[in-house]
């Protein structure tokens, strides 16, 4: 599947620029359905994405917003993506979204993934818009390098879950969408910073192997082309 690069002179830039497309795709939806779905990456690289995105005017209580991935911890763990949206995104005009959580206080991580499926939106239809980032060792979502799951997530074949993942280079269990909850979206980014990001992207895009570089699977067999977005 064809992927268009977006560069950016610099990550504020980016963030400005990201948050315009993903608020229009958003309107877009909500003028359409009446209302909006938006899968979001945790890590460091998107919190200036959210602080601009949180201010965007829209139909923010039309918005469900829910997570690509999490870790097995409770939203007030300092490592929970939940805690890290609640702070820069759900907040100014974007406090009025609905935000609907992987992490479920269930005994077992794999009853929690069981619950989740049934209550995050994007199980029965495309998500409107789904944000990805990428680590430095190719993993996206929790698709790991490595994984115990990784064939099943990647399998556009599996119906459309959160599923579990538990991988060396991960730390704590996961939480995830699966690749065939994500790979439909009307609008699938791909946000990277920095030359050594670039680096592995670049790798990942001259080679084949996804259980090596996961995010191949993302640039190569997603349904909707893949934009990646970029700054130095």
């Amino acid at each position: 599947m064809a992927h268009q690069m977006k560069i950016f002179e610099n990550g504020a830039a980016l963030a400005a620029g990201l948050a315009d497309t993903v608020a229009s795709a958003l309107s877009a939806a909500i003028a359409e359905r009446g209302e909006a779905t938006l899968a979001v990456s945790g890590g460091s690289t998107p919190k200036v994405f959210f602080e601009a995105l949180s201010t965007r005017a829209l139909a923010w209580p039309k918005v469900k917003v829910t997570l690509v991935d999490e870790r097995f911890v409770p939203e007030d763990n300092p490592r929970s993506n939940h805690l890290l949206v609640k702070t820069h995104l759900l907040k100014n005009a974007a406090e009025a979204a609905e935000f609907v959580p992987l992490y479920r206080p269930e005994a077992t991580i794999e009853e929690a993934a069981k619950t989740a499926s049934g209550i995050v939106p994007g199980m029965t239809e495309p998500f409107d818009v789904a944000i990805l980032g990428m680590g430095t060792d190719g993993h996206t979502a929790s698709f790991f390098p490595g994984g115990d799951h990784l064939d099943a997530a990647l399998d556009l074949k599996q119906p459309r879950r959160v599923m579990t993942m538990e991988a060396p280079g991960a730390g704590e269990a996961r939480l995830t969408l699966s690749f065939s909850a994500l790979h439909d979206a009307g609008l699938l980014v791909v946000h990277i910073e920095g030359a050594e990001k670039k680096a592995v992207l670049d790798k990942a895009l001259a080679g084949t192997d996804e259980a090596e570089m996961p995010i191949r699977a993302v640039l190569e067999r997603a349904h909707t082309a893949t934009d990646i977005y970029w700054a130095p």
